[in-house]
């Protein structure tokens, strides 16, 4: 039986007129078991294979090798289907006419390993059709609690227009979660984030063919351990606040705030997808109407919620005082994960005004990066941004641009932008 808790660190004291509440609130869960194990229906997973023509040669036989190495990884009793994409998308798995997904077994996955097999490079690269076809497969079973899928590409997607894919991104999302790899240097990282972002799923470089297979059968077997099929985060705040942003700020930085759905006028859901062995970190703002010095006030209630079940819950609340050393401490956490956001949206800053040819901002906000790298003890992030730049002062920020860059270290940052680290303790 899944276990949830929840934890709060703010400081909760304002001061005379102040009005912004900020939290971090830690959700974790533990005996969340395997897909399909939390009673909320049957579990789906669908792989959807880039089958362009620039996956001709190498990138075909390593991708082959990595859906087998996922179908590999799929409980038995689980649905599951193939998917091709080019600039058409079709059911590779299972054959015949129509469309459906079969329950994993020894047949089904002998069956699937031979249809792979089968795959040729052709065509050119449309992925709404891929994400099209997908939500229809899943619709052929009503059961479905929990729906999931891996994409591979490793091109840009040229054979419809951005407006396209917009279109079709808002038409699946919310119908399945979807994690995302490139593979190489030839596809684009913001467009493939804007699709994993919208699913709920990651996005990542694989940067040579050869690792496919070990990054798909991670991939899978992450899904496979998760075996709460949906969670969704509810905020309750009292008449006449405003709630300024709510964001997943541990592992990464997602910002769910536009996602909001009402359950009532005063408590908003946000989507968390599903949910293995794992803690989350959450940064919610809210704004009060200021109070008189002494009084206290519930900011907000977090609430983590099964369906209609709330299974963990945190609360945030407000303090006026006119006690400056009370009022003048920022939370540890709080001041962590803002610098973690900062950082994020600096990277992806950065690497796009060096990308348009603009020297100076790309060093000004990459130089801003490395000194909130080296702010909040995130190493990894500091290790990719020596690829890119040569750092002269991290306390300072001061930075050059490197004069040869591998454009793969440069999507590598670029991916890993959003991945965060922990408050040292």
């Amino acid at each position: 039986m899944a276990q949830f808790t929840a934890s709060v660190h703010q400081n909760e004291f304002l001061p005379d007129g102040g009005t912004d509440v900020h939290a971090i609130v830690t959700v974790t869960a533990s005996g969340a078991g395997a897909a399909g194990q939390s009673g909320s229906g049957d579990v789906g997973e669908i792989v959807i294979i880039d089958t362009s023509g620039s996956m001709t040669g190498s990138n075909i036989v390593a991708a082959q090798q990595a859906a087998v190495a996922a179908i590999d990884q799929i409980h038995d009793g689980v649905w599951f289907a193939v998917i091709g994409g080019s600039h058409v998308a079709s059911l590779v798995f299972p054959g015949g006419r129509g469309l459906g997904m079969v329950r994993m077994d020894a047949h089904a996955r002998a069956a699937a390993r031979a249809a792979v097999a089968s795959l040729r490079a052709d065509g050119g690269t449309a992925m709404g059709t891929w994400l099209q076809l997908a939500a229809r497969v899943f619709g052929t079973v009503p059961s479905l609690g929990q729906r999931h899928a891996i994409l591979l590409t490793d091109g840009a997607n040229q054979h419809e227009t951005p407006e396209q894919l917009t279109a079709t991104i808002g038409a699946v999302t919310g119908q399945f979660q979807c994690d995302c790899r490139g593979v190489g240097a030839a596809w684009q990282v913001d467009e493939v984030r804007r699709i994993a972002t919208a699913l709920l799923g990651s996005v990542d470089i694989i940067p040579s063919p050869d690792q496919m297979a070990g990054q798909f059968a991670e991939l899978m077997q992450q899904a496979m351990s998760r075996g709460i099929a949906d969670a969704r985060l509810r905020m309750w705040v009292p008449q006449g606040a405003e709630i300024l942003f709510v964001r997943q700020v541990a592992p990464t930085v997602e910002d769910l705030t536009g996602r909001r759905q009402e359950v009532n006028p005063l408590t908003g859901a946000y989507p968390t997808g599903s949910w293995g062995d794992e803690s989350r970190d959450y940064h919610v703002a809210i704004r009060l109407a200021a109070k008189a010095i002494g009084q206290e006030q519930l900011a907000a209630r977090v609430q983590l919620a099964l369906g209609e079940e709330v299974v963990a819950q945190g609360l945030v609340k407000a303090q006026w005082s006119n006690d400056d050393t009370l009022t003048t401490r920022i939370s540890p956490e709080v001041a962590h994960y803002t610098g973690q956001t900062e950082l994020a949206s600096m990277i992806q800053d950065g690497l796009a005004a060096k990308a348009a040819g603009d020297t100076v901002t790309a060093t000004t906000k990459l130089g801003r990066a490395v000194q909130l790298a080296a702010e909040t003890g995130n190493d990894e992030a500091t290790t990719r941004l020596r690829k890119v730049v040569d750092i002269d002062d991290a306390e300072t920020g001061t930075v050059r641009l490197r004069r040869s860059v591998d454009k793969l270290d440069e999507m590598a940052l670029d991916t890993a932008s959003t991945k965060t680290t922990r408050i040292k303790k």
